[in-house]
C-alpha cells in the first residue's frame, strides 16, 4: 500500500504547511485531500511535489506491505 506519511514528515522538516502549497504555490486542495485519504495522485503531481519541496520521490511517498 501506497502511504504519503514520508510527505508530511518532509512538510515538518522544510517548515511548509498544506496553506502554503495551496495558496503559494497553487497545489489544488483535492490533491492534498486525496493524500490525506491515501487516495492515489499523479506522476506529474509527484512530480511537482518533488520540485516544490526539493526532494526525492522517496520523501512525498513510500511502499508499506499489507499485512
Amino acid at each position: 500500500m501506497i502511504t504519503y506519511k514520508p510527505f508530511y514528515e518532509t512538510l515538518f522538516k522544510k517548515g511548509i504547511t498544506e496553506y502554503e502549497l495551496i495558496y503559494k504555490h497553487g497545489l489544488s486542495a483535492n490533491t492534498i485531500n486525496r493524500m490525506k485519504h491515501g487516495k492515489p495522485i499523479t506522476t506529474t503531481t509527484l512530480d511537482t511535489l518533488c520540485f516544490i519541496l526539493n526532494c526525492s520521490v522517496s520523501e512525498v511517498l513510500s511502499y508499506e506491505p499489507e499485512e
